[in-house]
């Protein structure tokens, strides 16, 4: 089993910066895809962003490209989301996820931290 940890959540004012963090233990971090999505009250769970297990580029939403960065420490064990120039629409519950070479969904999920934006 992998367990995922997010932090880092928080309420801020629009154009504020933050960054979440979610911490992996269990298994081997490196061999897994990891992503990170959001889920607004009353909308359906959102994609944010992944950092695929072979390596590259994230990806990105469009609703989050050229403000959020996915990034990941694999001495850490750890994904960071910065989030810049936020806005009240990124408002949600972020969730960390993986996801296994073999897999084509996302097996493992953290328990998800509020992220509140005010205008």
């Amino acid at each position: 089993q992998l367990q995922l940890v997010e932090s880092g959540g928080g309420l801020v004012q629009a154009g504020s910066s933050l960054r979440l963090s979610c911490a992996a233990s269990g298994r081997t971090f490196s061999s897994y895809t990891m992503g990170w999505f959001r889920q607004a009250p009353g909308k359906e769970r959102e994609f944010v962003s992944a950092i695929s297990w072979r390596g590259g580029s994230p990806m990105y939403a469009d609703s989050v490209k050229g403000r959020f960065t996915m990034s990941r420490d694999s001495v850490k064990n750890t994904v960071y989301l910065q989030m810049n120039i936020m806005k009240p629409e990124d408002t949600a519950v972020y969730y960390c996820a993986a996801k296994g070479p073999k897999s084509s969904v996302y097996d493992y999920w953290g328990q998800g931290t509020q992220v509140t934006v005010s205008s």
